[in-house]
């Protein structure tokens, strides 16, 4: 029996000496990087709205959107660029009398558009973003007199710059909401013979989209 009990003992030594030695010789394998849940890259277009203001006035604006997004593979990183454009009713009055005369101006951007470059970081079905580039919009302004008008349009160019957050609610669909500033530069205008600068202009506009992604 003793024998036996020691034949067991040398038996069982063998047998955790050669699963040690298994085990240590076995390749360590890192675990493969994991792919984000939600793939951004593609084209996509999409409506918008929003509201444009300044210190003293606004209006607002809606119109389409479309774009194209590059994920970086395995990574959160989204690259992309979008070209929008909208109507607008964004515009400012002023009233004033010369003796019996009664003049009103007004100043009123007509439509409005840009063409943006897009970087942000992908966190599943969320992109928080920061964009800029290339603005402008179609101003005109006019005066009325004695029940005539006169008037003169321009395109003002300019840049901007903002950033938003993007939610992909459903497999094709996103909804966006972001804030942006313009610059737009100075024109020169022509009224009856009346030739004068506008000078810079800056707004701030908000807008909310929803946008369809082919995958």
């Amino acid at each position: 029996m003793k024998r036996l009990l020691l034949a067991g003992a040398g038996l069982l030594s063998l047998m955790t000496a050669a699963s040690a030695a298994d085990l240590a010789s076995r390749p360590y394998t890192k675990a493969p990087p994991v792919s984000p849940a939600y793939n951004w890259s593609g084209f996509y277009i999409g409506a918008m709205g929003g509201y444009a203001f300044d210190s003293e006035n606004g209006g607002g604006f809606g119109g389409g959107t479309i774009g194209y997004n590059w994920q970086v593979p395995g990574s959160q990183f989204v690259f992309g660029i979008e070209v929008d454009a909208a109507g607008a009713s964004i515009k400012d009055s002023a009233t004033a009398t010369f003796g019996a005369l009664v003049v009103t101006a007004e100043d009123k951007i007509s439509a409005l558009g840009s063409v943006t470059g897009r970087v942000g970081v992908a966190a599943n079905a969320a992109l928080f973003y920061a964009k800029g580039g290339y603005a402008w919009v179609d101003n005109k302004i006019s005066a009325t007199a004695l029940g005539a008008t006169i008037s003169d349009s321009k395109i003002h160019s300019g840049y901007t710059i903002g950033g938003g957050v993007e939610y992909m609610f459903a497999p094709n669909w996103s909804a966006k909401a972001e804030y942006m500033y313009t610059h737009l530069d100075s024109q020169s205008y022509n009224l009856g013979g009346l030739v004068f600068d506008s000078g810079t202009a800056e707004f701030s506009s908000v807008k909310v989209a929803v946008n369809y992604h082919f995958k």
